[in-house]
């Protein structure tokens, strides 16, 4: 049964729309391709520049057939309330609504028209098909995290059911949780893993300490994806070996769409269809494949929100060997998170801090910018940028949800700043941990 595309369906996303699109695009060739994705450019400019009255007075000099004439848009441009940046038809009642990580320090929410992110799920069955991973039917270990609150978590167990996948607590990374998370693999036909890299790597590590892999113990296990942080080369050696199965990389953001995906040959071909990326100097101008520079990127189809020449906030470079209809990655800078130790022994994500975010911005619309410090094994520094420093019962829900998360009597620390330092990708590190123990 289809059961994943069905639930789409049901959702009011129309999947088989989408990937009849998607092939279509995918067919066009040479010219064709080009007169696509400059009509495409134009045509996503004009439209949010007729119909959005945010982008026309953002992108008031923009003239759609001249694309150096668009300006260029940050995270921090679309940090304001949802219903200021909607088109014009569009309403929370007909659109897709999420929230991004906050992993750059830059945590908002955004919407896409239902059909944007239908091809969203296009493009991201298209990929996982070049490895024979079907989303109705092939068994997924999935290493994310999940919200502890009752609503949000049975409907994350409900998408997991609909899903094909059985969930691993990334909240937990100690040794008794992964003699459990073993145990699933051995009563469970799961044919592939897919989560945050770094949570992925600590389950790796264990299982050289135990001199096991997982496939002896799983032999359906085909195949591991990861995503959201950085995937260094000694890494993917070490899952490789330790898993059984081969490694491959994923490069994306919730806001847009899978950015690039590690194709069979071992390239991160970057997504051509639904999106236009570009690779910018300071001073924005395009620069040639081969130099390394600020990752800009057009969603081509959102017309809910604009998503036009957005910075997101990497550096990156694409190969010579690229071309406009497949453009590749050769190498990103940034998204790395640390490992978070805490006094009892146990270890958790750094990517843990995203579930907090959500509450930061639930709780208090005022933040614009926070990064954590771990300073001890039981102190964490909060430091943000905010025009009013957070309120007592503000600060008492961050502190919950700390504890909630991680363990009870951590110190935290808030302190209240103007700018937050950045590092050379433009990026701000969510999660630094300057304790020196290894993890």
């Amino acid at each position: 049964m289809n059961l994943f595309n069905l639930a789409l369906k049901l959702n009011g996303f129309p999947i088989g729309r989408a990937k009849y699109l998607l092939k279509t695009i995918q067919d066009k060739n040479g010219e064709a391709f080009k007169t696509y994705i400059e009509t495409q450019k134009q045509d996503i400019v004009a439209f949010h520049l007729k119909y959005n009255s945010f982008y026309k007075s953002f992108a008031k000099t923009s003239n759609p057939l001249d694309w150096d004439s668009v300006p260029i848009m940050t995270k921090s441009d679309l940090q304001q309330p949802l219903e200021t940046l909607l088109s014009d038809g569009f309403t929370r009642n007909n659109i897709y609504i999420d929230k991004t990580s906050g992993a750059s320090g830059h945590p908002f929410i955004f919407s896409k028209d239902k059909f944007c992110h239908a091809l969203t799920w296009a493009v991201i069955q298209d990929r996982f098909g070049w490895f024979g991973i079907n989303f109705n039917s092939t068994k997924q270990a999935r290493f994310y995290g999940i919200p502890l609150n009752k609503k949000n978590y049975y409907k994350e167990k409900l998408k997991d059911f609909v899903s094909n996948r059985i969930r691993f607590n990334v909240f937990d990374l100690s040794d008794r949780a992964f003699e459990q998370w073993i145990a699933i693999f051995k009563n469970k036909p799961l044919e592939y893993l897919n989560g945050y890299t770094s949570p992925i790597v600590q389950f790796a590590k264990y299982l050289q300490r135990k001199n096991m892999v997982l496939k002896a113990v799983c032999p359906s296990l085909r195949l591991c994806i990861v995503t959201s942080e950085m995937l260094f080369k000694d890494d993917q050696v070490l899952m490789e070996s330790q898993f059984g199965v081969p490694v491959i990389n994923e490069y994306g953001a919730s806001e847009l769409d899978l950015i690039a995906f590690e194709n069979p040959k071992g390239n991160w071909q970057v997504n051509s269809e639904t999106l236009f990326v570009e690779v910018l100097d300071d001073d924005n101008n395009p620069l040639p494949y081969g130099e390394e520079g600020r990752l800009v990127i057009t969603s081509l189809y959102n017309k809910a929100q604009p998503f036009i020449r957005y910075d997101i906030g990497d550096i990156g470079t694409l190969s010579k060997d690229s071309s406009l209809k497949s453009p590749i990655l050769k190498k990103l800078i940034g998204r790395t998170n640390d490992v978070i130790v805490l006094p009892s022994g146990k270890k958790a994500a750094g990517l843990t801090f995203y579930y907090i975010t959500k509450r930061i911005i639930e709780k208090d619309s005022s933040v614009k910018e926070f990064v954590i410090e771990q300073l001890k094994l039981n102190t964490f520094k909060v430091i943000y940028v905010s025009c009013k420093t957070l309120s007592d019962k503000t600060i008492k829900a961050i502190i919950v949800e700390m504890e909630t998360y991680l363990e009870q009597g951590l110190q935290i620390e808030f302190e209240k700043v103007d700018k937050l330092i950045r590092s050379k990708s433009g990026k701000l590190k969510q999660f630094t941990s300057y304790l020196n123990q290894s993890t």
